[in-house]
């Protein structure tokens, strides 16, 4: 349900909350960024009325029928034009939105083929390589457009698609140029920021974003995810970068579960030892007081 004004068909409108937001945000000298939950699709009149529209996984599942991991994953495909119409549809619509700063993309992405290593545990599963119940996307749309490129059908021709260079750089593609195609020269016409979500292990789902024309980067630096310390914050930041060429700005994210108020400061003062331009908190719930006081202290001014 979206918290805004939204004529794009399919989409229910709750409430036109963030419209009222953004003049009251501006008055306390803050910026809106708009969140969009991207990719994922749970509207029960798109999943009836466009079941051709989800991701289709390596086994021939559709995501709407077989999320992978949660309920939730229920992915559109990258490569279906009505879907590109859709995401973009839902940008523009937020663009529209004045006073608006910025639109941020989120699950701009496929499901992860392989989750990072600490959350394999949690859903019992030891994912040692790329299976095919959760390597996406093998829809119609997507296949067809890959064979008139190279001549081979990625589902049926390849015997282990995981191996093949072309496909997997064709799935990066298809969500790249998403991006930049369609998502970001929407924002800019009306005159928009536009930032993205994206993952440290980004081949794992299809992310390519260093390649993507976007304001900035808020890398999703989630350590205990990975099973990783601290100082893998500022490595994975300095790695960011560098796969940018120093050219986009960096904002670390942090997952305030994992990182108590007296870690908080040794994350930030990481982030921007190796460069970051700040930090995303997530989330706001998880803030306790005493993150609170450690924030008013790192970024005094």
């Amino acid at each position: 349900e979206a918290l805004f004004q939204i004529d794009v068909p399919g989409v229910p409108v709750k409430e036109p909350l963030l419209e009222r937001l953004v003049p009251l945000a501006h008055e306390a000298g803050l910026q809106i960024h708009a969140w969009m939950w991207s990719m994922p699709c749970n509207i029960p009149e798109i999943i009836e009325k466009h079941p051709d529209w989800f991701a289709v996984n390596g086994k021939g599942e559709p995501a709407h029928e077989k999320p992978a991991y949660v309920d939730y994953y229920k992915f559109l495909c990258p490569c279906h034009p009505e879907v590109q119409d859709f995401v973009q549809a839902r940008v523009e619509a937020l663009g529209r939105i004045d006073g608006l700063d910025g639109i941020h993309l989120d699950y701009i992405r496929v499901p992860d083929v392989i989750l990072a290593e600490g959350l394999q545990p949690k859903y019992d599963i030891v994912q040692d390589k790329e299976y095919p119940e959760y390597d996406y996307s093998y829809s119609t749309y997507c296949r067809e457009q890959f064979k008139a490129q190279t001549g081979i059908d990625p589902l049926t021709d390849l015997e282990d698609p995981s191996q093949n260079e072309a496909w997997r750089q064709f799935r990066y593609d298809a969500v790249s140029n998403l991006v930049n195609g369609r998502l970001a020269p929407t924002a800019r016409q009306y005159g928009k920021k536009i930032t993205a979500a994206v993952f440290p292990n980004w081949e794992s789902v299809r992310q390519q974003w260093h390649k993507w024309d976007l304001d900035a980067f808020l890398p999703m630096l989630y350590q205990g995810f990975y099973n990783e310390d601290i100082d893998w914050i500022g490595e994975q930041v300095r790695a960011g970068l560098d796969r940018l060429n120093n050219e986009k700005p960096i904002y670390s994210g942090l997952f305030i579960p994992h990182l108590p108020p007296e870690e908080l400061p040794q994350a930030i003062e990481v982030s921007r030892q190796a460069g970051a331009r700040g930090v995303c908190l997530f989330d706001y719930n998880a803030l306790t007081e005493e993150h609170w006081a450690v924030l008013k202290e790192a970024f005094k001014e």
